[in-house]
């Protein structure tokens, strides 16, 4: 069995004791993942999204990207293992770290002159209870089919209090 480094998980969380995974929470800082596994990353999204300014109701200043390294760190996993890295929708880390932007309606197209891969799926034609679209960046893997469009079905709406 080939082993996997899921980074910036949750603990406790859909990656915690499977077989062939290796989870990096929080605790373990997966910006220091020094490899040799490939890896599934999740670097966390706030300050790329598009409530990256916390929002109308924010209580604080936030600047845009501020997440640490986060991002950077597994983009780099990414193109130095392999594997493949998952955010939002119209996340602005895109245009930060000069990827291009995948399509709505779905497929492969080219991400970066680094081997990249980008696509945007619909977390709602893979069990979700919304269609989350979705934005995955791969490198170094054989890019699977994947359902692409719009998810068939009703979904609650993310706005309604469902995250």
């Amino acid at each position: 069995m080939n082993k996997v480094a899921a980074l910036f998980v949750q603990t406790g969380g859909v990656y915690w004791n499977l077989d062939g995974v290796d989870p990096w929470d929080e605790m373990r800082d997966a910006r220091l993942y020094a490899g040799t596994y490939r890896v599934v990353a999740h670097p966390p999204c706030e300050r790329w999204g598009r409530y990256w300014s916390g929002g109308p109701s924010a209580h604080e200043v936030c600047t845009l990207g501020d997440d640490g390294g986060c991002f950077a760190a597994a983009l780099s996993a990414v193109r130095r293992w392999g594997g493949i890295l998952e955010h939002p929708e119209g996340s602005h880390a895109w245009r930060a770290f000069d990827l291009n932007l995948p399509p709505r309606h779905g497929g492969w197209v080219v991400a970066d002159w680094q081997g990249g891969w980008t696509c945007c799926i619909e977390q709602g034609a893979y069990g979700h209870r919304a269609r989350k679209a979705t934005w995955l960046y791969s490198c170094h893997v054989e890019l699977p089919s994947l359902k692409w469009g719009r998810a068939p079905g009703d979904f609650i709406r993310l706005d309604e209090g469902f995250h």
